[in-house]
């Protein structure tokens, strides 16, 4: 399969595992992008990184020094359902180093105008993707509105990192240095955003940023973008470790396999009496209760005008509890259905991580379905089909 290379943007809903190595603050990061339904970096930022690593551009193609391996940058197709694997050494943040939350949070005034156009251009911005409300705005709060007008340089290569930008307007050229030219390696056409990766990495900018119109940005300083993306997001990851760590069907896995759980799951909160999930749909995602109570009810064939239109409450799942999981063991449409009670937290994972990750715990699932079967019996008087798969 041929090599493309290939750039991230660093982020929390794409899995980073940091690796300390001896006595030196660096940090192996390992980011496995997932981008279902986010807008995936392309060419320009493949671009970017690999001259910022050495390469040479040449008719076309990215060429590494010294080696025969050459890196095309016509392929657009990063697949955003497969995602890919890429590694970046650089100087550690620790966020347990910095200061503390109770420090004096940054807040620019904006009208309400401002601010509606800035949750516009941050809706799909995959680092705020992961966001709670809270943190978002904070992001939001601290966020200023940046005027630039054409032909000024909004950052320039070499330079330390300041902020983190997002477009809200204009057009902007990006230019990376090779053997001392600079050379225009893609534009962005008023939606996007640049600047994380020297935030993230304390490394100099690695490209130079030119407006090519007037146009309008909103900035979001280094310190405010390391508290609120890094230091919680570093926070929050360590709350899943010890609440993955204590549920009982998860003790099969090794401690390996539990961190690359927490790296796979994301949250979703649901209002009293919103459906999680539907009985007959297609399952895809597995989900664990993190706070509140959900409800299982099942609805008995033939009986469609009864007891909350035919739905009979089946069983209960609170914290540290899961459900979901029947129709992906069984590989048929889910044999219930699930709403929340009050204001319920869940942590889900996709059907692709659940297969991956908890082949260990499958078999405590598929004992389970014996359990769903007597309560199905108790009930309806039949098992309504729910049968174990064969091999």
């Amino acid at each position: 399969m041929k090599k493309y290379c290939q750039v991230i943007r660093i982020i929390t809903h794409t899995q980073m595992h940091l690796l300390p190595l001896q006595q030196k603050q660096v940090h192996l990061m390992e980011i496995q992008v997932n981008g279902k339904g986010y807008h995936h970096r392309t060419e320009i930022d493949k671009t970017i990184y690999k001259i910022g690593q050495g390469y040479l551009i040449k008719d076309g193609k990215l060429i590494k020094n010294n080696t025969s391996t050459d890196y095309d940058l016509s392929d657009k197709s990063i697949n955003p359902l497969g995602g890919f694997v890429h590694y970046v050494c650089a100087e550690a943040y620790n966020p347990d180093e910095e200061e503390d939350d109770a420090e004096s949070r940054i807040i620019h005034p904006k009208t309400d105008d401002q601010r509606n156009r800035l949750q516009e251009a941050c809706k799909d911005i995959l680092l705020f993707k992961n966001l709670d409300p809270e943190q978002m705005s904070q992001v939001l709060d601290a966020m200023f509105e940046k005027l630039v007008k054409e032909g000024e340089h909004v950052i320039d290569q070499g330079d330390d990192g300041d902020n983190f930008y997002v477009i809200d307007r204009g057009t902007f050229d990006i230019y990376v240095k090779c053997d001392g030219v600079g050379r225009c390696v893609g534009n962005y056409d008023n939606r996007g955003s640049f600047g994380e990766l020297a935030l993230m990495y304390n490394t100099p900018r690695a490209a130079t940023i030119t407006a090519t119109s007037p146009g309008a940005l909103w900035g979001l300083d280094r310190v405010t973008f390391r508290r609120i993306i890094v230091k919680n997001n570093a926070k929050k990851r360590k709350m899943y470790e010890s609440f993955i760590e204590s549920l009982p069907f998860l003790k099969s896995l090794e401690v390996s396999e539990r961190l690359k759980v927490v790296d796979v799951i994301g949250t979703k909160v649901y209002n009293d009496g919103e459906q999680i999930i539907a009985q007959g749909d297609l399952a895809d995602s597995f989900f664990i209760v993190e706070s509140g109570e959900v409800k299982i009810t099942m609805k008995r064939k033939g009986k469609s005008e009864v007891e909350e239109n035919g739905a009979v409450e089946v069983a209960r799942c609170a914290r540290g509890q899961y459900f979901g999981e029947l129709a992906l063991v069984t590989n048929k449409p889910r044999a219930a259905s699930a709403h929340a009670i009050g204001t319920v937290k869940c942590l889900a994972m996709d059907v692709q991580a659940f297969e991956r990750l908890l082949g260990p715990c499958m078999e405590i699932m598929k004992r389970n379905i014996a359990t769903y079967e007597e309560q199905l019996v108790a009930l309806f008087g039949t098992n309504m089909d729910i049968v174990e798969p064969t091999a």
